[in-house]
């Protein structure tokens, strides 16, 4: 094997490896909760809170260990299902689920003007809708890839 083949192999093994720490339902259950806590952050004007939950998104991937082999809990089955969605290529803007995206992003907008003028009815709006959308994106890629 050449040193390029070598590399893309090591890549491959590396990117399958956060893909599978990933699918621990730990990552996944606390990914979805930060979303309110960043908008808690920005609502009630305290940047460290908002930077650790940053920080915490970006290196939960790696952080918890791949789930037990045979475990099936719902949350490692939205993550298998992303991946495949993603390696499919069937990603486009206006495609389901892709729509509920759209939306979340609406709801993303609505939630951020509303923590940043602190406005508790948009930003409770906002934060539940995003919240919605996100959880009916991945409850149709799990049907989706549960079909397939």
């Amino acid at each position: 094997m050449d040193s390029a083949s070598a590399r893309a192999s090591s890549s491959e093994r590396g990117v399958s490896g956060v893909w599978a720490r990933h699918s621990n339902p730990k990552s996944g259950w606390s990914r979805a909760l930060a979303w309110p806590v960043l908008v808690a952050a920005l609502y009630c004007r305290k940047p460290w809170l908002g930077v650790a939950t940053v920080g915490f998104l970006l290196l939960n991937p790696v952080l918890f260990p791949a789930p037990a082999e045979g475990e099936d809990a719902w949350m490692r089955r939205v993550v298998e299902a992303e991946e495949a969605w993603l390696a499919s290529g069937e990603t486009g803007l206006f495609g389901w689920p892709n729509v509920l995206n759209l939306v979340n992003l609406g709801c993303f907008v609505v939630a951020l003007y509303g923590a940043w003028k602190r406005r508790p009815v948009a930003t409770a709006v906002g934060t539940v809708g995003v919240m919605a959308a996100k959880f009916a994106f991945v409850a149709a890629l799990v049907r989706r890839y549960a079909a397939s």
